[in-house]
């Protein structure tokens, strides 16, 4: 109709305006919807009170808005958890969908429960919240397959029994790459877990072995090609085991379930109806859980909103690719994005200066978050020589600021080595010197708060933050997302940890030793206290 209104000489002012809007037919539906949203937010009451708070202007647009694809960019401490609430709210109250036509996914089994109960508690709604693969367990069962599920540490367990029994067979190959040193051999075995759980995250052929050896004879030297090949054919005969034992028990591991229930689904072209798809923390989607959700989505029809933050992509070591974020609308005709840019829960300079930082990887969305708490210099750097006392001494002066303490570290035994006599320990939480404070690695703290922070091992050196230890050569092989600038997923890791904090967040740091980060992060002078003890 364009085309044919187009040629014709002479035109009436409706022709001429439609061509006009035409041609400008994205700032047209734009402005279309802006206008749409504004009028239906003045008269949604609905909007006023989830879970007792108002949603802001644009929470309530990602509520309201209703495409086919659409990306929502949710800033540390933006409410994300309530904006999927209020969504879901929307949906059965003025859409009328039913709650049990509405697929949700989280990453973690706690933020699935705790959004269930919520859901439960201030609406009385039963909603199916899913992690990944306990969606696709529920559609491997929907399809009456038998199958046990293999043990969390069944792959170590098999690389163990295969260097007790197998390691005379391979001799060769095992003494090229670790001379028989057994801290050498630990680390081996931890790269060849990863380059498993790797391989099937991406759904690889077996052929791709095949193509791995031929990239890695020319890419490197005859020392090089030696090491490598001799890694490589470990991994592989590891694999055919791994494999082997796993059909023998009749078991899948969780890549398995992954693959296997996106299988079912093109074969059957079965599963539930929904009508609606919202997704939690999209940023740490690996491609073969993007593959499962598209084919639920061809049969289904469903409309899918997915939420999350680059910022916080920190999950590239079990799969999880980036681009699938950054390229939403490549992956998703007509797609749209929105960005949540209130934030609720750090103050002002905080966020400044964590984004600043952050944004030194320009291959990540631009974000300018906004917070109306205000704290005078809220980053506080501690430098020390002596960091066993002057940890006590920060945690006696967090205890009189607030009894929430939390702790973060690179790694799991950080802890310890800040730790002096007798303390308690229960879980996450210790009591030492007769203070109570929660330790976690950054890792596990994404998606939690607390009143204060203090980050630890955020020094040079090789197990701190940033780690310098190096990725194995081989491993870059089978994640297809790379590194575009220096240390990235370890900067996107001490923003994770900078906005956990509702106040003050302090960095203790060594003298010597100290880390690029934290040279870095001390030039905000404006934003940032320095303190020498």
């Amino acid at each position: 109709m364009y085309k044919k209104i187009k040629k014709q000489k002479e035109k009436t002012n409706i022709e001429k305006k439609f061509l006009k809007d035409y041609k400008h037919v994205d700032k047209f539906l734009s402005i279309h919807n802006n206008n749409f949203i504004k009028k239906e937010r003045e008269k949604e009451v609905i909007l006023n009170n989830i879970n007792g708070y108002p949603l802001d202007e644009h929470q309530s647009k990602v509520v309201l808005s209703n495409e086919e694809a659409t990306l929502v960019v949710a800033g540390a401490g933006s409410g994300k958890s309530l904006t999927i609430i209020g969504k879901i709210v929307y949906l059965i109250n003025r859409k009328n969908i039913y709650p049990k036509d509405i697929l949700v996914i989280s990453f973690t089994n706690d933020a699935t429960i705790n959004l269930k109960k919520s859901l439960k508690k201030n609406y009385n709604f039963d909603i199916e919240i899913f992690t990944f693969h306990k969606l696709a367990l529920r559609i491997i069962k929907d399809h009456k397959k038998e199958f046990i599920i293999a043990p969390d540490n069944y792959l170590e367990e098999t690389i163990d029994t295969f260097f007790l029994c197998y390691s005379e067979k391979f001799q060769k190959e095992i003494t090229i790459l670790i001379e028989k040193n057994r801290k050498e051999l630990s680390h081996i075995k931890r790269v060849i877990a990863t380059f498993i759980h790797l391989f099937k995250a991406n759904n690889y052929e077996i052929s791709y072995f095949q193509t791995i050896l031929k990239k890695i004879k020319r890419t490197w030297n005859r020392e090089e090609y030696k090491k490598n090949k001799s890694l490589l054919l470990l991994i592989i005969n590891i694999y055919l085991l791994y494999e082997d034992n796993l059909k023998k028990e009749q078991a899948l591991d969780f890549d398995d379930m992954i693959n296997k229930a996106t299988t079912l689904l093109k074969e059957t072209k079965e599963t539930h109806p929904w009508k609606y798809i919202i997704i939690d923390e999209y940023q740490d989607t690996s491609l073969t859980k993007f593959y499962m959700i598209e084919e639920i989505r061809k049969i289904t029809k469903a409309k899918l909103l997915v939420v999350g933050d680059d910022f916080q992509s920190i999950y590239r070591f079990t799969g999880c690719n980036l681009n699938i974020f950054l390229n939403f609308q490549k992956y998703f005709k007509n797609a749209i994005i929105f960005q949540i840019i209130n934030t609720y829960r750090s103050p002002q300079e905080l966020i400044y200066v964590a984004g600043s930082f952050v944004m030194k990887n320009k291959c990540q969305q631009k974000k300018n978050l906004i917070s109306k708490k205000h704290l005078e210099k809220p980053i506080k750097i501690i430098y020390t020589n002596k960091k066993k006392k002057e940890f006590l001494n920060l945690l006696k002066e967090l205890r009189t600021l607030s009894k929430d303490i939390l702790v973060l570290g690179r790694n799991n035994k950080d802890i310890y080595a800040y730790l002096e006599g007798d303390f308690k320990e229960e879980k996450q939480y210790f009591c030492y010197k007769n203070i109570q404070f929660r330790y976690l690695t950054i890792h596990k703290a994404k998606g939690l708060e607390s009143e204060n922070v203090l980050i630890i091992n955020v020094q040079d050196k090789m197990t701190g933050l940033p780690t310098k230890m190096k990725r194995e050569k081989i491993l870059k092989y089978i994640n297809e997302e790379k590194e575009v600038y220096p240390y990235e997923e370890e900067r996107r890791l001490l923003y994770v940890a900078l906005t956990r904090t509702k106040n003050y967040c302090y960095i203790l740091s060594p003298y010597k030793e100290e880390s690029c980060f934290t040279k870095e992060i001390k030039k905000y002078k404006k934003y940032v206290e320095i303190k020498k003890r």
